[in-house]
């Protein structure tokens, strides 16, 4: 098993209010980026219901310099539906409960000790297109 310290939460960059599933976005890693798989290890839908991506047992394919001792959970979502790519904090409510139990069930599994990030605490991204401190349920997990 590996030494999991970080779990880092992403957005999909898609715009708000599409859908999008994890086969379209492992068609995107793989055929765009020439990665072996998806990189996330779970996606969440904007219903709120969470997906399994990559093995959680293989590093992930998400955050440069962090993938072997962390999870990568992606929303569906993150940018205005403008044609801009604007960043937003698009997470439905559904997706933000979901995101809350799943991290609260993983760090069960890996321990308490498991710390919570934006991908963009690691990149010069806007992605997750929210800071984690200011979401005052990820702060207290």
């Amino acid at each position: 098993m590996r030494k999991i310290n970080k779990i880092i939460l992403h957005c999909t960059a898609t715009p708000e209010g599409k859908d999008f599933t994890v086969q379209q976005i492992r068609e995107w890693h793989v055929k765009g980026n020439g990665w072996s798989d998806i990189g996330y290890h779970f996606v969440i839908y904007r219903d709120g219901s969470v997906h399994k991506g990559r093995p959680i047992e293989k590093s992930g394919a998400h955050t440069k310099g962090q993938n072997a001792n962390s999870i990568g959970i992606s929303y569906v979502g993150g940018i205005t539906n403008d044609g801009k790519k604007t960043p937003k904090d698009t997470r439905t409510p559904a997706q933000k409960v979901a995101i809350v139990q799943l991290i609260k069930s993983l760090k069960e599994t890996y321990g308490q000790h498991v710390t919570v990030h934006g991908h963009n605490e690691f990149a010069a991204k806007a992605c997750p297109s929210f800071k984690i401190k200011d979401d005052p349920e990820l702060c207290a997990l």
